[in-house]
């Protein structure tokens, strides 16, 4: 997915003038990293809010407009209102398309219906990681890893050597020798009290 937004070149700095941004819509934030100085900008809060819940803004190299000049960046830093609906800062980073990237993304489980630890077993999958580590170049960064999980039977844990990752991308755990694992078929106390009691009322009638 391709993401553009846009923001202003900010000139005032200073909490109060951050405070009077917000007031009027607007988003304070920053760019920074790569061969240039960091550039402080605004943003329209409603559309970057809106583009917030998206799970790719998070996870994608994002197109950045600054006074019509466009540049690729990666979300870093989003800081939320401690119980307000409000974005009070965020932080970009510039990218080289030539250096690898350190990146969070969401791992997407699929097929656990199917899956021998659910459908036979009556197990329920338990996610330990929701997302990964990855490294690397920016045109190879995925906005997801997908975890198939048909073949998890009860009892059994996939673990990051499991995952079938697209080319030229690592987790970093993993590379650092650290094989975490991302998730296992838990079978519920109710199952386990069933199983239980069918095999005393077997054992009875023998």
């Amino acid at each position: 997915m391709k993401i553009e937004i846009s923001a202003d070149k900010r000139t005032l700095q200073g909490k109060g003038a951050s405070r009077r941004l917000r007031g009027s819509g607007k988003v304070p934030a920053i760019i920074y990293g790569g061969d240039q100085a960091s550039q402080s900008i605004e943003m329209d809060h409603n559309d970057l809010f809106h583009k917030l819940r998206l799970e790719a803004f998070h996870a994608s190299i994002l197109t950045l407009s600054v006074a019509g000049k466009k540049e690729p960046v990666l979300l870093r830093d989003v800081q939320m209102h401690p119980f307000k609906k409000q974005v009070l800062h965020v932080d970009f980073q510039r990218i080289d398309k030539n250096k690898k990237i350190h990146m969070k993304v969401p791992l997407h489980f699929i097929n656990a219906e199917i899956s021998p630890g659910v459908k036979t077993s009556g197990g329920i999958v338990s996610h330990i990681l929701t997302e990964v580590d990855i490294s690397c170049l920016p045109s190879d960064l995925p906005e997801f890893i997908s975890v198939d999980l048909a073949e998890l039977t009860a009892g059994h844990t996939l673990h990051l050597s499991d995952l079938v990752l697209p080319k030229d991308v690592e987790t970093v755990a993993l590379v650092k020798g650290d094989d975490l694992p991302v998730a296992t078929i838990v079978i519920p106390r109710s199952v386990l009290s069933e199983e239980a009691s069918s095999e005393e009322a077997s054992a009875e009638k023998e």
